[in-house]
């Protein structure tokens, strides 16, 4: 059975709501986060973000002579504020529901558990970094993310696991793309020929778009948004794309990046811009990563639990230390389902086992410094 202070813990967190994007409920939560973690023996820095949230970085000192162990998490939602009033907190058939239970105030939850009760002994120094911006893509706190890892030994991503539970060692990375296209404006019925249509345009871009396509190297183009002209009467001026890019490789997303910069007008007296980027490099499974886990699977059998890992679409900012060249081991978070979904909700019972398989970790693997 878990005890009740995690649930606890758990409610307190849900209960202070945290939008990406409204720094005064971010900060609030931050602040707490911060008295927390030095109630714990943490010397905890706040990092000023003018941009959102401030980020809450935490070192528990350990033996000099290793580099640290480096948790990450964040503690900003997608739900806005008032969620609760219509998503209550609540527990239910062994499960606990409400906004940002599995994503991933859980895993928060686990780690302040861990930390308080069950690591006794640091064989290294333990920094957690929570972050105020991974839901709209880390904007703010990736360079520090980034900086962080060119230091640490390894990396423990507090994001929820695979369906099934496995840990991630592999995730794609994630490209955001605006394709513009410029025509020329005329009367649709009195002088089309003089009008330049740039939504025709953007047809052809969007075909040439979802050729780049490649489902056997996991590679994913989704044209999600389009927008262009103004009334059905007027040949349309301008029009644009939004364009989601998934891959499994930075070889991938290199290919993809070149190939959409090189795109060409096929309609004469169209002009074509291409915008953005890969704002998440892929999670490679490296023979680093693969090593970790293999070190986190015997240490789970000791714990009882069979350890499998597997690999997703979505990214995080695992993304980031991994591709920094850090040993990563991503979804050490809390059994549930629902991310981002009415129905979001944890398991009670992986509470504890997923508290002690974290400290477990944090306690035991072995990394050269």
């Amino acid at each position: 059975m878990n005890s009740p202070p995690m649930l606890e813990l758990l409610q307190t967190l849900v209960s202070h709501e945290s939008p990406s994007r409204d720094k005064p409920s971010l900060d609030r939560l931050g602040s707490l986060l911060a008295e927390m973690l030095r109630e714990r023996g943490g010397m905890v820095e706040k990092i000023a973000n003018s941009e959102g949230g401030d980020h809450v970085l935490a070192r528990f000192p350990g033996p000099d002579k290793l580099r640290p162990a480096l948790v990450l998490g964040h503690f900003d939602t997608v739900w806005p504020l008032g969620t609760l009033a219509t998503m209550p907190f609540r527990m239910e058939n062994r499960r606990v529901y409400g906004p940002g239970t599995y994503d991933m105030k859980a895993g928060l939850t686990i780690f302040l558990d861990a930390i308080a009760e069950r690591i006794k002994n640091r064989p290294r120094p333990i920094w957690a970094l929570f972050t105020s911006d991974e839901e709209i893509g880390s904007p703010t706190s990736r360079a520090l993310i980034e900086d962080l890892a060119r230091q640490c030994a390894f990396a423990l991503v507090l994001e929820p696991p695979m369906a099934d539970g496995s840990l991630k060692t592999a995730r794609k990375g994630v490209g955001r793309y605006v394709l513009a296209v410029e025509g020329k404006a005329a009367h649709a019925g009195v002088a089309p020929g003089e009008g330049r249509n740039a939504i025709v345009e953007l047809a052809h871009q969007i075909l040439n778009i979802q050729k780049l396509q490649d489902l056997e190297a996991g590679t994913t183009l989704n044209v999600g948004v389009i927008r262009g002209g103004t009334t059905t009467n007027v040949v349309p001026a301008s029009a644009l794309a939004e364009v989601d890019v998934r891959s499994t490789s930075m070889a991938e997303a290199e290919r993809i990046d070149r190939s959409l910069r090189s795109l060409e007008t096929v309609t004469p007296g169209t002009r074509l811009s291409i915008s953005g980027g890969f704002n998440r490099p892929p999670m490679e499974r490296s023979p680093a990563i693969s090593g970790l886990f293999e070190q986190a699977r015997r240490i789970g059998r000791s714990l009882g639990l069979e350890l499998t890992e597997g690999s997703t679409g979505g990214g995080s900012d695992g993304n980031f230390t991994a591709a920094a060249g850090l040993p990563t081991l991503d979804g050490l978070g809390v059994l549930g389902h629902g991310a981002h979904a009415l129905d979001e909700h944890i398991v009670i019972e992986s509470l504890t086992e997923r508290s002690a398989l974290l400290a477990a970790l944090l306690s035991e693997l072995q990394v050269e410094s």
